[in-house]
């Protein structure tokens, strides 16, 4: 029995040192794979007989076996690449892919070698379909997107962004306090460039009724672009020790669609014309004080008689409003018609109230006249640090920005390290898009090996538990970098050479229970 059971113990070496080296051969045919995990045999001794001794009864081994084969998850090193897609997590998690040809099943990967096809999907090497959510584009924030529907495929469906018309005008301005009195009225001087303009002629207001312009874009509800003209004139007759501008906000005449009280502004001395108002600066050139009028909803006659200039809407953000009409809207001409583009003017000095409003009993541009001391302002009022001045330099626009724009096109895209993708439009805009979506199990060792990088669930790992990137438990996502193999060269080098002689010396054991068995057949003759 001694030698037939060296025999057995030995054989199972053989067997069991083989399949350690064949899963070395694989640790190292894999070191270059995307995302590979490193796995390591682990055995365990067999059976034991029990065998007569001189202290009585005691055991001998039979051999070893292959007790498991266990993975090696921690993380590997990272390669860039130039792919935008391509994504590596760091720390906990998996990519989520799904087979569309294999009833839509679900695998796990650490590879994310994605890309999207020509169908939009963003699919791994093999056109599995990475899972994630839509995010929601009416409340995504770019510090906090927010999903929208279930978990499913990440899937460009569109590749434009829509257009936003303009709701906001900001202009930080110098005006120079030097500066001339270019338009001038005996009876309302802080209105003669309202008074000056003509809408229905080719040159509403000549070159040299005012002392400074400032041209910006803005864009209607269809994306297209127009050019809204602010004009600013000093006038000499203002109050001690402060100084007074008044502007007007223009826009193209033959553009203005607008109709006021029934009649179409289209034609008319006050096409184009769409707010009138005065800036009051104080002794250091800084603005204290703003007036707005707009056109009186029920307006009649000549509209640029000042009686049909009324105190202008302020926005929630408590700043005057007016309103543009580009497309003939038949419901969009005043600020307080529900179809109309409402556009705030933005010096830098808002309400701090819209509650309190206007500081003014004054109803119209008509009642200021020639008494400055109707020039009014806000009931309560904030100042922005950086805001519109009249000092001693050069009239010129500091800043000027409006928030519409036209429709894109997709330029590019990124991921951020969590997980949500984003779109660069040639409108200049970004957007999020989706979140990549992550799964974790319980037991990492219970997964299913399928190949291709991919593992599957089983009920050893348990149930995925899906998350977002950087949240919980979950890793941060690395975007244009590949988890490389976590296969340490070297010590897989080590361990074949350890396996190959272990597989030598049990080769060794049954060439020499060979050798005695057939001594101990020769005793027979």
């Amino acid at each position: 029995m001694g030698l037939s059971s060296s025999m057995y113990a030995s054989v199972s070496g053989l067997l069991s040192t083989a399949e350690s080296i064949s899963v070395v051969g694989n640790n190292l045919a894999n070191s270059s794979t995307t995302g590979y995990k490193s796995m390591s045999m682990l055995f365990e001794d067999v059976f034991y007989s029990s065998i007569t001794t001189s202290g009585g009864i005691d055991q001998i081994g039979n051999g070893s076996a292959i007790s498991a084969i266990s993975t090696d998850f921690s993380q590997g090193s990272y390669q860039d690449t130039s792919e935008a897609m391509n994504m590596a997590i760091a720390g906990e998690g998996y990519f989520i892919v799904e087979n569309p040809q294999n009833d839509c099943q679900i695998y796990y990967t650490r590879a994310g070698d994605f890309t999207f096809d020509d169908e939009g999907y963003l699919t791994n090497s093999s056109g599995y379909q990475v899972q994630g959510w839509a995010v929601d584009p009416d409340t995504a924030t770019s510090s906090d997107p927010s999903t929208t529907g279930a978990l499913g495929d990440i899937q460009l469906k569109s590749r434009t962004s829509p257009a936003s018309a303009t709701t906001n005008v900001s202009l930080v301005v110098n005006l120079d306090s030097d500066g001339d009195d270019n338009s001038t009225s005996t009876t309302d001087p802080y209105f003669s460039l309202l008074t000056e303009w003509d809408g229905s002629a080719d040159d509403p207001l000549g070159t040299t009724k005012y002392e400074y312009q400032t041209t910006i874009t803005v864009y209607d509800e269809a994306g297209s672009s127009h050019e809204l003209t602010v004009y600013f004139d000093q006038v000499e007759d203002s109050t001690t020790g402060s100084t007074t501008w008044e502007y007007i906000v223009t826009m193209d005449p033959s553009e203005d669609v607008r109709t006021i009280g029934g009649q179409s502004v289209s034609g008319t001395s006050a096409a184009g014309l769409l707010m009138a108002g005065t800036l009051t600066f104080d002794a250091t050139g800084a603005l204290v004080s703003q007036t707005a009028f707009t056109l009186d909803s029920t307006a009649t006659g000549d509209l640029t008689d000042l009686s049909n200039w009324t105190l202008a809407e302020l926005s929630t953000d408590g700043l005057p409003v007016f309103a543009c009409n580009f497309s003939g809207s038949a419901n969009a001409s005043t600020t307080d018609e529900a179809d109309a583009i409402q556009i705030e003017l933005d010096f830098g000095l808002s309400a701090k109230s819209v509650t309190d409003g206007w500081n003014t009993t004054v109803t119209s541009a008509a009642d200021i006249g020639t008494d400055s001391t109707l020039l009014f302002g806000f009931t309560s009022t904030s100042y922005d640090s950086d805001r519109t001045s009249s000092t001693d330099s050069a009239s010129s626009t500091d800043n000027s920005s409006q928030n519409g724009y036209a429709t894109g096109y997709l330029t590019s895209y990124y991921v951020d390290d969590g997980g949500v993708i984003y779109g660069s439009y040639s409108n200049g805009q970004t957007q999020a898009l989706f979140i990549v979506a992550l799964a974790s199990f319980d037991n990492d060792q219970g997964l299913q090996l399928e190949g291709g990088n991919l593992y599957s669930a089983t009920t050893e790992s348990g149930t995925a538990n899906i998350g977002r990137a950087g949240q919980g438990i979950y890793g941060s996502i690395y975007g244009e970098k590949l988890e490389e193999s976590n296969v340490d060269v070297s010590t897989e080098m080590v361990d074949l050479i350890v396996m190959q002689r272990a597989y030598q010396a049990n080769s060794k054991v049954i060439t020499t229970v060979d050798e005695m068995l057939q001594t101990a057949l020769g005793l027979k003759r």
